[in-house]
C-alpha cells in the first residue's frame, strides 16, 4: 500500500494536508528574536520513492505541512480514506457491471427474493464500507511502515520462482482460514449479532457481495493482511490479490453458475450457502468444505437454463430453506416479494 499511499499523497494528499494543517513559520527570526518570522517554511522531510520502478517528484505542497508524509496520523487518515472510497467505487462500479451483463434477472421472480432487495443490498454495503476500511486501515499501517514481509522486486524477496508460487499460496492459505472463520460466524451465538445480516439475501444480486456487518465483512477479510505478517508478498500482488479477492466476491453472487466444479467454489456453491446457511463455506475451493463435511453439492439443474429458473426446482429451494431457516434463526423475519408482484427486469 506504500505505492497507493505515494500516489494519493501525489495527486491530492499534499495539497489537502498543506492547507488543512500547514507548517507555522518559527515564533521568532532568530537572531531578531523580537521579529515573528513572515517567510514561507518547508519541512525537513525528504522524499524517497516507494519503489524502484517509478518516481512522482513531489510538489512544494508535499514540505509545506505540519503533518509531512510519514506521519502516523495523515498516513491513517489517507488510507483510511483511500480504502472506503476505492472499495466503494471497486464494489459498485464491478457489481454493476455484472448485474447488467452478467446477472440472470430472472432470479429477481424467486419467490424468496426480498421486496426492494437490490437497494437494500448497496444501502448496507454503503453502511458498512466505512466501518470495514476503518478496521482495515491498521493493517496497511503495519505495512507502509515496515511490519510486514512485502517487497518489492524479485531480488527484495525469496527470489523469481516465489514470484510465481505465491499466488497459489496466497489462495490456499487464505481459503482455509476463511473456511474456519466463516463457518466461526455461524455459530448460534455469533450469527445473530455479526453474519445474519448478510444472511438476509436469499438470493443474492451481485449488490450482496459486501453487503455485511462491519465486523463480519473485516472478519472474513483478517487472513488477506494476516499472509503478509507471516509469509513475503510482493507489494504488487498485494493489490492485484486486494481487487481480484473483491471481483471474485462479487462474482460468486451474481447468479451465474458457469460449470460444477468438484474444486471451484463457484456461484452455485455460494447460491446454496444463501440459500441452505449451513454448507459451502469456502470461499475459493471445495476442498475445507469436504474435509469438514460441509459440503452440498448443487443440482445439476442449476446448469440448465431450461430448468434452474424452474417452478420445480424454486419450490425445492423453498421447502429446505424454510425449514433451515427455523433451525438456524427460528423466525423468519424477511419481507418478501408478494408474487403477483414481481418484475422480471
Amino acid at each position: 500500500m506504500d505505492v497507493v499511499l505515494e500516489i494519493a499523497d501525489t495527486l491530492m494528499g499534499d495539497y489537502v494536508y498543506a492547507n488543512l494543517h500547514p507548517l507555522k513559520p518559527a515564533p521568532y527570526n532568530y537572531p531578531n528574536s523580537t521579529t515573528a518570522s513572515t517567510e514561507q517554511v518547508f519541512s525537513s522531510w525528504q522524499y524517497k520513492p516507494s519503489c524502484q520502478f517509478f518516481e512522482l517528484e513531489p510538489s512544494q505542497y508535499a514540505y509545506m505541512s505540519a503533518w509531512d508524509r510519514d506521519n502516523i496520523v495523515r498516513q491513517g487518515i489517507t488510507l483510511f480514506m483511500v480504502t472506503w472510497i476505492f472499495g466503494f467505487l471497486l464494489y459498485f462500479i464491478f457489481a454493476t457491471l455484472s448485474y447488467f451483463f452478467i446477472f440472470d434477472k430472472k432470479t429477481m421472480a424467486h419467490p424468496k427474493y426480498l421486496k426492494n432487495q437490490m437497494w437494500m443490498e448497496i444501502k448496507q454495503a454503503h453502511n458498512a464500507l466505512p466501518g470495514m476500511s476503518l478496521l482495515t486501515t491498521p493493517f496497511w499501517l503495519l505495512e507502509v511502515r515496515g511490519y510486514t514481509k512485502l517487497y518489492d522486486t524479485s531480488a527484495d524477496g525469496p527470489g523469481l520462482w516465489y514470484d510465481i508460487i505465491q499466488f497459489p499460496f496466497f489462495l490456499l492459505f487464505t481459503d482455509g482460514l476463511i473456511y474456519l472463520i466463516h463457518r466461526g460466524l455461524h455459530h448460534p451465538l455469533i450469527y445473530k449479532h455479526l453474519h445474519k445480516p448478510h444472511h438476509k439475501w436469499i438470493m443474492p444480486t451481485p449488490f450482496a457481495s459486501h453487503a455485511f456487518h462491519p465486523v463480519d465483512g473485516f472478519a472474513q477479510s483478517f487472513p488477506y493482511h494476516l499472509f503478509p505478517m507471516l509469509f513475503p508478498l510482493n507489494k504488487y500482488a498485494s493489490v492485484a490479490l486486494f481487487i481480484f479477492v473483491n471481483f471474485w466476491t462479487i462474482m460468486i453472487h451474481d447468479g451465474e453458475y458457469y460449470a460444477n466444479s468438484p474444486i471451484i467454489n463457484g456461484a452455485a456453491c455460494h447460491t446454496y450457502h444463501h440459500l441452505y446457511f449451513n454448507y459451502n463455506y469456502g470461499q475459493y475451493t471445495t476442498f475445507w468444505d469436504r474435509l469438514g463435511n460441509s459440503y452440498r453439492k448443487p443440482d445439476e439443474d442449476l446448469f440448465e437454463k431450461e430448468k434452474k429458473m424452474s417452478e420445480e426446482q424454486w419450490s425445492k429451494q423453498v421447502k429446505g430453506m424454510e425449514k433451515i431457516v427455523k433451525e438456524v434463526e427460528g423466525v423468519d423475519d424477511r419481507t418478501y416479494d408478494p408474487v403477483g408482484t414481481k418484475k422480471n427486469n
